[in-house]
Order: C-alpha cells, then structure tokens, then sequence
C-alpha cells in the first residue's frame, strides 16, 4: 500500500446564464441529480421545465440545457410533446449496468490495491461507516447514495479517470435501479462488505479484491425484485426547498 497521499481536485463550477437570485447551470444540475440519486425524486417523476425554472430563477432554455446534460447520463429521459422525466430503468437496462460495473469495476481493483494510500483506507473506512449508521437508521436513500460515492472513489484510487468517471455513472444508474426493484431495508449485500474490500486492497490483494468485487455486484443485482411504480408529477418546489 502506497503511503503518499494524493486527491483529485474538483473542477470548479462555471456558473451559466442566470437570473439575479437564480443559480448557475451547474450548480442546478447538482441540485437535480443529487435528488434523483438520493431518490427525493422518484424513477418516472415528470420533471417540468416551467416549474424548475420557476423553482430554481432561471429561463426555461436554461433549464433545458441542465435536462439534457441529465439525458446525455441517463438520469433523465426526454420524451417528444411529454418532455423530462426520471428515467425509469427497464429490467434489461439493468442487467446491462450490473454486467458493466463487473466487468469494469473488477479490472479497476489490482490497479486500486497498488496506488492506495493509508489516507484512502481511512477515508473509506469513514465511508463504510457512514453507510453502515444509515442503514442501521433505515434510511435507505442516504445508504444508496453513500455506497455509489463509495464505488465511484475506489474508481479514482485506480488513477484511470476515463473508466473512474464511467463508474461514476454507473453507480448513478444503479441508484435509479435500486429505487426501482431493490428491497428496502439493505442494498443487497453484507454490512460488512465494503469493509472486507477495503482490508483486501489495503493488504495489496489485488486480485483477491476483484473476485470479492465481483461475487459483492453478483449479490447486488441477485437481490433486485421488479415491482411497479405509479407515475407521479412531484413538487419540485418542496424537493428542491433548499436549493433554490
């Protein structure tokens, strides 16, 4: 295990066209797709561009541009004369996303184990912890959320950002699939499984951490049940109560 630290530093925002009391483009689009992945907005939730717009003090062109920064991730759908909606992941779609994150997320973890750094064990044991509490707490929007930025940063420990930043978009796709047919209450696999990955990769157990890595997203998606939802056109101006 590598004892240098190092972080990747964040882009900073480049704040878009905006009204006076209105936010940036990307920090709107933030906003949005922290409620889709935290599930405060629902798989097949109608997004309308009026009301966002209105929520958020911006033009609807605006608005336009952060939704289809959304479709382009597959967080969003938009449909012709119906306009944005929460896409709502098929049972094929999600076999597909699991079969990625395998194939993807396994061949990342040798590369992983080399660069960690003691600082990047801590910070994911904190991770695991947190994620734990929030289970234990029954909020399951919190845990989701916590074990895809989980995933995501044993992503970036590999140091390839092309394939780090693919992850990052499959653990946001797995969230939809979790709201959609997970089961409340676990994310489908052990407690303690992050917890054993981090030890394996701390240890520089490459491999041993790849198959764990595979048999814990087998685990995942085995424990998906399909179950449907009615379409529902939330209140965007309670969701986004805080962001706006």
């Amino acid at each position: 295990m590598a004892e240098s630290t190092s972080s990747g530093q964040q882009q900073a925002a480049t704040p878009g066209p905006k009204k006076a009391g209105g936010k940036g483009l990307d920090a709107i689009y933030r906003s949005i797709s922290e409620a889709i992945i935290e599930h405060r907005l629902k798989p097949g939730a109608r997004l309308r561009e009026d009301a966002l717009a209105d929520v958020f003090g911006i033009s609807r062109t605006g608005i336009r541009k952060v939704l289809q920064r959304l479709a382009l991730e597959q967080l969003v759908t938009l449909t012709p004369r119906r306009g944005a909606s929460v896409t709502r992941p098929s049972v094929d779609e999600a076999k597909d996303v699991f079969e990625a994150r395998q194939m993807v997320e396994c061949a990342l973890m040798e590369a992983a184990a080399k660069r960690i750094t003691t600082a990047d064990v801590e910070e994911l044991r904190e991770m695991a912890r947190e994620e734990r509490k929030a289970l234990r707490s029954r909020e399951q929007r919190v845990a989701i959320k916590l074990s895809a930025t989980f995933h995501a940063r044993l992503a970036e420990i590999s140091g390839n950002r092309t394939l780090a930043e693919f992850v990052g978009q499959l653990c946001s796709r797995s969230s939809l699939i979790l709201a959609v047919y997970g089961n409340p209450g676990h994310l489908g696999c052990e407690s303690h499984d992050h917890d054993n990955l981090i030890e394996l990769l701390a240890a520089g157990e490459g491999g041993k951490a790849s198959d764990f890595m595979e048999r814990h997203l087998k685990s995942i998606e085995a424990s998906l049940s399909i179950f449907d939802e009615p379409e529902e056109t939330p209140d965007l101006r309670d969701i986004f109560a805080f962001d706006a």
